[in-house]
């Protein structure tokens, strides 16, 4: 059974950075997209960044050049390193992966088959 687990989340100020993680088991993504996302209550789920499976990225324009998304296939394992925080970013953080191989990068939310339970991030002003 494959399972996503993110970790990393919480309550930061404004102008403040976190690391989140999620953790891939029950099956390897080394050869599939991987991405993260976020929603707040109320509206839509919103993507955030992706990475291909040869290390391409893309990222939202509103987290650009302030969220860098990476892979450690090693471990089975995508991270989001978020800093210069802002309100706004206020929201629980999902980590997703998609079951094609060698798939392209998407913003679409159908795209991304596996989905973990998120962890939430708090921004403070």
């Amino acid at each position: 059974q494959v399972q996503l687990v993110e970790s990393g989340g919480g309550l930061v100020q404004a102008g403040g950075s976190l690391r989140l993680s999620c953790a891939a088991s029950g099956r390897t993504f080394s050869t599939s997209v991987m991405g993260w996302f976020r929603q707040v209550p109320g509206k839509e789920r919103e993507f955030v960044a992706g990475i291909s499976w040869n290390g391409a990225t893309l990222y939202a324009d509103s987290v650009k050049e302030r969220f860098t998304i990476s892979r450690e296939d090693a471990k089975n394992t995508v991270y989001l390193q978020m800093n210069r925080l802002r309100p706004e970013d206020t929201a629980v953080y999902l980590c997703a992966a998609a079951a094609r191989q060698w798939g392209l990068l998407s913003v679409a939310p159908y795209v991304y088959n596996y989905w973990g339970q998120g962890t939430q991030v708090t921004i403070s002003s």
